[in-house]
């Protein structure tokens, strides 16, 4: 029986397709159903950014924004719900967009959500609800029951998907649409609360269609930049705040052989003119020989290919990042590369699990930019247990080697559902008594709270060092060579 399945796009990326809407339409249309994909940049409506050099304004928006002045909190408060209620309102075009889509009467519709989408999908399920069209929900967290209990209310919604649908959902549909028993799928949450086993993650990823991205706006990108990932989950999976590896598609790390993704690679190249590619890896040396057998294979599939990528910077004897391997990345194409550094107090580090040194850190950066790649990291303060001591060892790492680094992604630390950190609240011991007011927000899978440590004067003033070592990275241009990719990650 062939459906007529409608998706709806609301991540809506501004410089690539989304690769988890891809995976769904070739499964799809592999097994003989029609799609309709609505992206709404394809109708002018604003696409997500990513990151960009950084002006004063910028500066000054995150200094309010991660404050802790006892006398700007409210004012913090304020401007963050307005800032999330403005970011996350429903824009009238995509609910229009979707209410002509729903005319048309599809068999079912599906909405691939990140949390933040709430007040979208409530609207999009009204619709539906009034058309009688089936609503399935899925996104990277709704595996947590927590999370899935939180969002069954959504109007005409069917059922959510917490697990990875690459390879069964045509099945799911055939049964959504049939009105057959849904909760012999793991992973299902119907809307009264019944639930099915959690979906056990999916083995076996050479098994994976090649995404489909022809229903793309792709004359709306500044660049063909195809998205592609080697495997899924995090080869080291152990730091006790991230969020990542206990979503759907991060539980336990598993990977493709590199022979399977540099083919990818080459049919998506040729299909798309393209040769510009984002590695969507949480981690892209999780599984070195695929990391190495990548390097060495994708300029002979794919010539003059250029990409970017995430890896893990650990005391693995071997964890493909020397220095021979960071000239043969770039030879091989790599112009930038990330990694969470978090920090620079190694006390932090070894209590957030992280397997890492900060020399291990400062050997990497170096090396990575005397080979010839755009260096950037992710960073955080607020951790448990932090000090004014921890954050000026990371202020001095970032002035130490600001040569070395061309972004610095940092935000306040949060507490997110499903992870050992977590997991730990309720005992509230130790330093995790610094946190106060804790309260569950299922709905976005974490826990609210105040870090009362971090308000002190000390405190504070490092802090507004390390933003101001921070600004002074993130204000420069990229280096020559990878401009081009700049914002992608």
């Amino acid at each position: 029986m062939m459906l007529r399945v409608l998706i709806v796009d609301l991540a809506n990326f501004a410089t690539f397709p989304t690769l988890a809407i891809g995976m769904l339409v070739a499964s799809l249309r592999g097994a003989g159903h029609q799609v309709e994909v609505l992206c709404p940049l394809s109708h002018d409506v604003p696409a997500v950014t990513r990151e960009r050099r950084e002006t004063n304004l910028d500066h000054w928006q995150r200094r309010l924004h991660l404050t802790a002045n006892p006398l700007l909190l409210s004012l913090r408060d304020a401007a963050r719900r307005v800032r999330a209620w403005w970011q996350n309102r429903p824009h009238p075009r995509v609910i229009a967009l979707c209410e002509q889509a729903l005319a048309k009467q599809p068999d079912v519709v599906l909405l691939s959500a990140y949390l933040h989408h709430h007040p979208s999908v409530v609207e999009i399920g009204r619709s539906a609800a009034r058309r009688r069209v089936p609503l399935l929900l899925g996104g990277p967290v709704f595996n947590l029951p927590e999370t899935a209990a939180a969002w069954r209310s959504v109007p005409g919604l069917t059922a959510i998907f917490g697990g990875e649908a690459d390879l069964l959902l045509p099945d799911l549909l055939q049964a959504i649409v049939q009105r057959q028993d849904l909760l012999r799928f793991p992973g299902l949450t119907l809307p009264d609360g019944r639930a099915a086993e959690p979906a056990s993650p999916l083995q076996d990823l050479d098994r994976l269609p090649t995404p489909d991205f022809t229903d793309f706006p792709w004359d709306r990108y500044g660049m063909r930049v195809l998205p592609v990932m080697s495997g899924r989950g995090c080869g080291w999976g152990k730091c006790v705040f991230c969020s990542d590896v206990v979503s759907a598609s991060g539980r336990t790390f598993r990977s493709r052989s590199a022979a399977v993704v540099l083919d990818e690679m080459a049919v998506l190249a040729q299909r798309h003119a393209a040769r510009h590619f984002v590695f969507l890896d949480l981690k892209l040396n999780s599984d070195v020989q695929v990391w190495r057998g990548i390097i060495d294979g994708v300029q002979a599939r794919v010539p003059g290919a250029e990409w970017i990528g995430t890896v893990h910077v650990d005391r693995r004897p071997d964890n493909g990042l020397r220095a021979e391997d960071l000239r043969a990345a770039v030879a091989a194409g790599m112009r930038r590369i990330s990694f969470g550094f978090e920090s620079a107090s190694q006390r932090l580090l070894d209590r957030m699990h992280k397997g890492a040194s900060v020399e291990h850190y400062r050997r990497f950066v170096r090396e990575a930019f005397e080979a010839g790649l755009s260096v950037r990291c992710t960073a955080f303060h607020g951790f448990p247990g932090e000090t004014p001591a921890d954050l000026d060892q990371t202020r001095r790492f970032f002035e130490e080697n600001a040569r070395y680094l061309d972004r610095v992604r940092f935000n306040s630390f949060s507490v997110l559902l499903g992870t050992p950190l977590f997991a730990a609240l309720p005992a509230a011991t130790g330093e995790l008594a610094a946190l106060t007011e804790i309260a569950l927000d299922a709905r976005n899978a974490r826990a609210d709270y105040r870090h009362r440590a971090i308000g002190s004067r000390d405190h504070r003033r490092a802090k507004r060092q390390l933003l101001a070592a921070v600004h002074a990275i993130n204000r420069r241009a990229l280096r020559p060579g990878a401009e081009a990719l700049d914002g992608l990650m």
